[in-house]
């Protein structure tokens, strides 16, 4: 389980730049979406026109109120096929604007990653994010089928994660307290990105201190003992795409991704501003 986690991590940068590389958010105002809309359009696009209220279920940590200023307006200014190709070209461009491509063990990384994701694909029972995603096709570019596949492994990923946390009885709002008090990501980057009123973040806040989870603004003993719970399930709940490849296979993903995933940060491309 570890080296599947491991594995993830170093190669999630090739994912997640795509939520802040200018390569993406030009192409999404040349469409028509302004401020958020251009995220929330186009990680929800394999649903089709999604409403406001499957994005709020499926994104699961964002304001509603935010959600429902960007969706379903974005279906009005554009469509779904658009803004899916518009994401395409944005990772393909931002991705080699950072080497990706020259990296030698590319092709290797590929070939590993694609087929976790293609495991992945064979369990979408569940998972109605990465079930969406998981219905498009595969790309002709090899650095887009990379960022394809490791696309689809975040989002698998990701609804096990939403799962674990609904079992545990942790609330978006409270999702979003926790993560602040383990102390890896600061507050105000989560306030503002999910945009809640810092009256509802106070009061999420004093639930998690009754609950025994939070002691001023850090995890208490139990509210650390909880969350490397919620890590640990999501990583069980990972496994049945890691397990395509088999322990060595992930031992070898996580070595040989390094380098493409340290490039993605070397060059920037997960820079805030």
């Amino acid at each position: 389980m570890k080296a599947a986690r491991v594995a993830w991590r170093r190669l999630e940068p090739v994912h997640g730049m795509i939520y802040f590389v200018p390569e993406a958010h030009d192409r999404y105002a040349a469409l028509g979406l302004k401020d958020r809309a251009g995220y929330f359009a186009s990680r929800s696009a394999p649903f089709g026109r999604a409403s406001a209220e499957l994005v709020i279920a499926t994104f699961y940590n964002f304001n509603p109120d935010l959600v429902r200023r960007a969706v379903p307006a974005a279906w009005d200014v554009t469509t779904p096929d658009k803004i899916l190709g518009a994401r395409r070209e944005a990772a393909a461009a931002a991705l080699r604007r950072a080497g990706i491509h020259e990296q030698p063990t590319m092709p290797e990384t590929l070939t590993l990653a694609r087929r976790a994701a293609e495991a992945a694909c064979e369990h979408p029972h569940g998972r109605p994010l990465f079930a969406a995603h998981a219905t498009l096709p595969w790309p002709d570019e090899p650095i887009e089928q990379l960022w394809h596949a490791q696309t689809l492994l975040r989002e698998f990923r990701g609804d096990g994660h939403v799962a674990t946390l609904l079992t545990e009885g942790i609330g978006p709002l409270e999702a979003l307290v926790l993560h602040a008090a383990s102390g890896t990501v600061p507050p105000v980057f989560l306030k503002v990105s999910r945009a809640w009123p810092e009256q509802e973040w106070t009061a999420a806040e004093q639930r998690l201190r009754e609950r025994g989870l939070v002691e001023g603004e850090e995890l208490s003993e139990q509210g650390k003992t909880l969350r490397k719970h919620i890590e640990d399930r999501t990583d069980e709940l990972a496994l049945p795409a890691y397990a395509a490849l088999g322990e060595d296979g992930c031992e070898r993903l996580a070595e040989i991704s390094r380098p493409l995933g340290r490039a993605v940060v070397d060059q920037g491309l997960l820079n805030l501003g």
